[in-house]
Protein backbone atom coordinates (compact mmCIF):
# COMPACT_ATOMS: atom_id res chain seq x y z
CA UNK A 1 0.00 0.00 0.00
CA UNK A 2 1.57 3.21 -1.17
CA UNK A 3 2.24 5.78 2.46
CA UNK A 4 0.30 8.81 2.41
CA UNK A 5 3.31 10.41 3.77
CA UNK A 6 6.68 9.20 3.19
CA UNK A 7 10.40 10.85 4.44
CA UNK A 8 13.27 9.55 3.13
CA UNK A 9 16.56 10.60 4.78
CA UNK A 10 15.60 14.17 5.14
CA UNK A 11 18.31 16.75 7.23
CA UNK A 12 16.74 20.13 8.31
CA UNK A 13 18.94 22.25 10.41
CA UNK A 14 18.01 25.65 12.04
CA UNK A 15 19.87 28.88 10.80
CA UNK A 16 23.05 28.83 14.17
CA UNK A 17 22.10 25.50 15.55
CA UNK A 18 24.97 23.26 16.57
CA UNK A 19 23.55 20.14 15.23
CA UNK A 20 20.77 19.58 12.65
CA UNK A 21 16.68 19.03 14.26
CA UNK A 22 16.50 16.27 11.88
CA UNK A 23 19.17 14.02 10.74
CA UNK A 24 18.56 11.71 8.21
CA UNK A 25 15.22 10.61 9.06
CA UNK A 26 13.56 8.16 7.14
CA UNK A 27 9.73 7.47 8.13
CA UNK A 28 6.58 6.14 6.40
CA UNK A 29 2.86 6.21 7.27
CA UNK A 30 0.05 3.69 6.30
CA UNK A 31 -3.25 5.04 4.52
CA UNK A 32 -5.54 4.73 7.25
CA UNK A 33 -3.03 4.24 10.43
CA UNK A 34 -2.94 6.50 13.60
CA UNK A 35 0.40 7.13 14.06
CA UNK A 36 1.43 8.58 16.86
CA UNK A 37 5.14 10.61 17.40
CA UNK A 38 6.78 10.97 20.49
CA UNK A 39 9.82 12.06 21.89
CA UNK A 40 11.36 14.54 24.81
CA UNK A 41 11.16 18.52 24.28
CA UNK A 42 13.63 19.29 21.09
CA UNK A 43 13.72 16.00 19.96
CA UNK A 44 12.01 17.47 16.54
CA UNK A 45 8.35 16.34 16.68
CA UNK A 46 7.11 19.65 15.62
CA UNK A 47 9.78 20.18 13.02
CA UNK A 48 8.88 16.65 11.02
CA UNK A 49 5.51 18.12 10.85
CA UNK A 50 6.65 21.35 9.34
CA UNK A 51 8.50 19.02 6.92
CA UNK A 52 5.43 16.88 6.68
CA UNK A 53 3.31 19.93 5.69
CA UNK A 54 5.62 21.55 3.17
CA UNK A 55 6.11 24.57 5.27
CA UNK A 56 9.93 24.40 5.08
CA UNK A 57 12.15 22.23 2.56
CA UNK A 58 14.85 19.94 3.91
CA UNK A 59 18.33 20.54 2.97
CA UNK A 60 18.93 16.86 2.01
CA UNK A 61 16.21 14.16 1.40
CA UNK A 62 12.66 13.73 0.08
CA UNK A 63 9.59 14.24 1.90
CA UNK A 64 5.87 12.66 -0.33
CA UNK A 65 2.80 12.76 0.22
CA UNK A 66 0.54 10.69 -1.59
CA UNK A 67 3.57 9.37 -3.27
CA UNK A 68 4.41 13.13 -4.92
CA UNK A 69 6.55 15.23 -3.31
CA UNK A 70 4.66 17.56 -0.90
CA UNK A 71 6.21 20.52 -2.90
CA UNK A 72 4.90 19.26 -6.16
CA UNK A 73 1.34 19.85 -4.81
CA UNK A 74 -0.52 23.38 -5.18
CA UNK A 75 -1.10 24.97 -1.51
CA UNK A 76 -5.43 24.79 -2.06
CA UNK A 77 -4.82 21.15 -2.75
CA UNK A 78 -3.35 20.20 0.27
CA UNK A 79 -5.79 21.95 2.25
CA UNK A 80 -8.47 20.26 0.96
CA UNK A 81 -7.14 16.85 1.83
CA UNK A 82 -5.27 17.51 4.84
CA UNK A 83 -7.01 19.22 8.11
CA UNK A 84 -4.08 20.61 10.65
CA UNK A 85 -3.85 21.50 14.62
CA UNK A 86 -1.18 23.52 15.16
CA UNK A 87 0.58 23.80 18.47
CA UNK A 88 0.19 27.73 19.02
CA UNK A 89 -1.91 30.02 17.13
CA UNK A 90 -2.61 33.52 17.54
CA UNK A 91 -5.65 35.40 16.16
CA UNK A 92 -5.16 38.51 14.16
CA UNK A 93 -8.40 40.01 14.69
CA UNK A 94 -11.80 39.18 16.83
CA UNK A 95 -13.56 35.74 15.83
CA UNK A 96 -16.60 34.17 17.40
CA UNK A 97 -16.13 30.30 17.78
CA UNK A 98 -18.34 29.61 14.69
CA UNK A 99 -16.51 31.97 12.14
CA UNK A 100 -13.06 30.45 13.51
CA UNK A 101 -14.42 26.90 12.71
CA UNK A 102 -16.14 27.98 9.59
CA UNK A 103 -12.61 28.82 8.77
CA UNK A 104 -12.16 24.88 7.65
CA UNK A 105 -14.57 25.01 4.87
CA UNK A 106 -11.98 28.51 2.71
CA UNK A 107 -9.82 25.70 0.78
CA UNK A 108 -13.28 24.66 -0.84
CA UNK A 109 -15.03 27.47 -1.49
CA UNK A 110 -13.89 29.67 -4.43
CA UNK A 111 -12.97 33.59 -4.01
CA UNK A 112 -16.72 34.49 -4.32
CA UNK A 113 -18.75 31.38 -3.56
CA UNK A 114 -20.99 31.39 0.18
CA UNK A 115 -20.98 28.56 2.09
CA UNK A 116 -23.73 26.09 1.17
CA UNK A 117 -26.10 23.35 2.62
CA UNK A 118 -23.23 21.25 2.93
CA UNK A 119 -20.77 23.29 4.25
CA UNK A 120 -23.01 24.89 7.18
CA UNK A 121 -23.46 20.79 8.05
CA UNK A 122 -19.69 20.39 7.58
CA UNK A 123 -19.34 23.14 10.30
CA UNK A 124 -22.13 22.30 12.90
CA UNK A 125 -21.14 18.44 12.63
CA UNK A 126 -17.87 19.05 13.72
CA UNK A 127 -18.65 21.85 16.35
CA UNK A 128 -20.82 18.91 17.98
CA UNK A 129 -18.38 16.14 17.79
CA UNK A 130 -15.35 18.62 19.29
CA UNK A 131 -18.10 19.66 22.07
CA UNK A 132 -17.81 23.55 21.27
CA UNK A 133 -21.46 24.21 19.91
CA UNK A 134 -22.29 25.89 23.01
CA UNK A 135 -19.77 28.32 22.63
CA UNK A 136 -20.56 29.18 19.21
CA UNK A 137 -21.58 32.97 19.68
CA UNK A 138 -18.65 33.37 22.02
CA UNK A 139 -15.32 34.93 20.80
CA UNK A 140 -12.45 32.71 20.70
CA UNK A 141 -10.33 35.33 23.29
CA UNK A 142 -13.11 34.26 25.95
CA UNK A 143 -12.64 30.48 25.52
CA UNK A 144 -9.67 28.37 28.27
CA UNK A 145 -6.91 26.86 26.32
CA UNK A 146 -9.07 23.52 26.43
CA UNK A 147 -12.04 25.40 24.97
CA UNK A 148 -9.89 27.16 22.20
CA UNK A 149 -8.02 23.82 21.55
CA UNK A 150 -11.38 21.98 20.90
CA UNK A 151 -12.32 24.51 18.59
CA UNK A 152 -9.16 24.15 16.69
CA UNK A 153 -9.45 20.65 16.20
CA UNK A 154 -13.14 21.23 15.19
CA UNK A 155 -12.04 23.62 12.33
CA UNK A 156 -10.14 21.15 10.78
CA UNK A 157 -12.49 18.47 10.85
CA UNK A 158 -14.54 20.96 9.49
CA UNK A 159 -12.63 20.67 6.37
CA UNK A 160 -13.96 16.94 6.18
CA UNK A 161 -10.67 15.78 5.18
CA UNK A 162 -8.96 12.36 4.37
CA UNK A 163 -5.94 12.98 6.59
CA UNK A 164 -5.19 15.29 10.44
CA UNK A 165 -1.83 16.58 11.22
CA UNK A 166 -2.26 17.09 15.48
CA UNK A 167 0.34 18.96 17.04
CA UNK A 168 -0.28 18.06 20.68
CA UNK A 169 -4.29 18.54 20.41
CA UNK A 170 -4.77 17.96 23.83
CA UNK A 171 -2.61 20.29 25.55
CA UNK A 172 -4.10 22.34 28.08
CA UNK A 173 -7.21 19.80 28.05
CA UNK A 174 -8.24 18.07 31.35
CA UNK A 175 -8.67 14.08 31.25
CA UNK A 176 -12.42 13.77 29.95
CA UNK A 177 -11.41 16.05 27.01
CA UNK A 178 -7.94 14.80 26.12
CA UNK A 179 -9.62 10.95 25.99
CA UNK A 180 -12.37 12.38 23.95
CA UNK A 181 -10.43 13.93 21.39
CA UNK A 182 -8.40 10.69 21.12
CA UNK A 183 -11.54 8.70 20.94
CA UNK A 184 -12.57 10.81 18.53
CA UNK A 185 -9.17 10.07 16.29
CA UNK A 186 -9.94 6.27 16.51
CA UNK A 187 -13.67 6.79 15.31
CA UNK A 188 -12.17 9.19 12.17
CA UNK A 189 -9.47 6.09 11.78
CA UNK A 190 -11.94 3.08 12.00
CA UNK A 191 -15.12 4.76 9.94
CA UNK A 192 -14.17 7.18 8.07
CA UNK A 193 -11.13 5.61 6.74
CA UNK A 194 -9.12 8.95 7.87
CA UNK A 195 -5.01 8.51 8.63
CA UNK A 196 -3.95 10.51 11.32
CA UNK A 197 -0.63 11.69 12.83
CA UNK A 198 -0.42 13.45 16.13
CA UNK A 199 2.42 14.52 17.93
CA UNK A 200 1.83 13.72 21.93
CA UNK A 201 3.78 13.99 25.23
CA UNK A 202 1.44 11.47 26.41
CA UNK A 203 3.43 8.36 25.68
CA UNK A 204 0.41 6.15 27.57
CA UNK A 205 -2.77 7.38 25.52
CA UNK A 206 0.08 7.12 22.46
CA UNK A 207 0.69 3.37 23.08
CA UNK A 208 -3.55 2.74 24.11
CA UNK A 209 -4.29 4.63 20.45
CA UNK A 210 -2.05 4.39 18.08
CA UNK A 211 -1.05 2.12 15.51
CA UNK A 212 2.67 2.73 14.84
CA UNK A 213 4.57 4.94 16.89
CA UNK A 214 7.77 7.27 16.07
CA UNK A 215 10.25 7.53 18.97
CA UNK A 216 12.72 11.03 18.10
CA UNK A 217 15.90 11.01 20.19
CA UNK A 218 17.61 14.40 18.92
CA UNK A 219 16.33 14.60 15.27
CA UNK A 220 17.15 10.79 14.77
CA UNK A 221 15.09 7.75 14.79
CA UNK A 222 15.17 5.92 17.79
CA UNK A 223 12.60 3.48 17.67
CA UNK A 224 9.25 3.04 15.09
CA UNK A 225 7.06 0.64 15.17
CA UNK A 226 4.13 -0.90 17.34
CA UNK A 227 3.30 0.52 20.83
CA UNK A 228 4.80 -2.94 22.34
CA UNK A 229 7.88 -2.68 20.18
CA UNK A 230 9.05 1.28 20.52
CA UNK A 231 7.91 1.10 24.65
CA UNK A 232 10.55 -0.79 25.64
CA UNK A 233 12.03 -0.28 28.87
CA UNK A 234 15.37 -0.14 27.58
CA UNK A 235 14.80 2.22 25.32
CA UNK A 236 11.89 4.66 26.98
CA UNK A 237 14.91 4.89 29.56
CA UNK A 238 17.83 5.29 26.97
CA UNK A 239 16.03 8.63 25.15
CA UNK A 240 13.78 10.28 27.87
CA UNK A 241 17.41 9.33 30.66
CA UNK A 242 14.71 8.71 33.33
CA UNK A 243 14.10 5.32 35.28
CA UNK A 244 10.55 3.86 34.29
CA UNK A 245 8.74 0.70 35.22
CA UNK A 246 6.10 -0.93 32.28
CA UNK A 247 2.78 -1.58 33.34
CA UNK A 248 0.04 -3.44 30.92
CA UNK A 249 -3.20 -1.41 30.48
CA UNK A 250 -5.68 -3.66 32.65
CA UNK A 251 -9.05 -2.37 30.19
CA UNK A 252 -11.63 -3.32 29.62
CA UNK A 253 -11.63 -2.13 26.10
CA UNK A 254 -9.32 -2.75 22.72
CA UNK A 255 -6.50 -0.99 24.40
CA UNK A 256 -6.03 -3.80 27.22
CA UNK A 257 -2.88 -4.86 27.50
CA UNK A 258 -1.62 -1.82 25.73
CA UNK A 259 1.94 -0.85 27.30
CA UNK A 260 1.88 1.84 30.13
CA UNK A 261 4.39 4.09 31.37
CA UNK A 262 5.27 4.34 35.14
CA UNK A 263 7.98 6.95 36.09
CA UNK A 264 10.30 6.10 38.59
CA UNK A 265 11.72 8.32 41.48
CA UNK A 266 15.20 8.59 40.40
CA UNK A 267 17.71 6.62 42.68
CA UNK A 268 19.61 9.33 45.45
CA UNK A 269 22.79 10.38 43.84
CA UNK A 270 25.58 9.21 46.62
CA UNK A 271 28.44 11.39 47.58
CA UNK A 272 30.96 11.74 44.99
CA UNK A 273 29.29 10.22 42.37
CA UNK A 274 27.30 13.50 41.44
CA UNK A 275 29.03 13.37 37.47
CA UNK A 276 26.15 10.06 36.81
CA UNK A 277 22.89 11.57 35.73
CA UNK A 278 21.33 8.44 33.74
CA UNK A 279 18.42 5.83 34.69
Amino acid sequence: MTPVFEAADIVFSYAGARRPALDRLSMRVPAGSLYAVIGPNGSGKSTLLRLLMGAVRPSAGVVYFGSRDVHGWQRRELARRIGVVAQNEELAFPITVHEFVSMGRYPHLGPWRRPGRSDHAAIEQAMERCEVTEFAARPMSTLSGGERQRARVARALSQQPTTLVLDEPTASLDIAHEMSIFDLLADLRAHESATIIVVTHNLNLAARYADALLLLDQGRVAAEGTPEAVLTRETVERVYRWPIALAAHPGPGRDTGAPQVVPLARPPVESGDRSRRGP
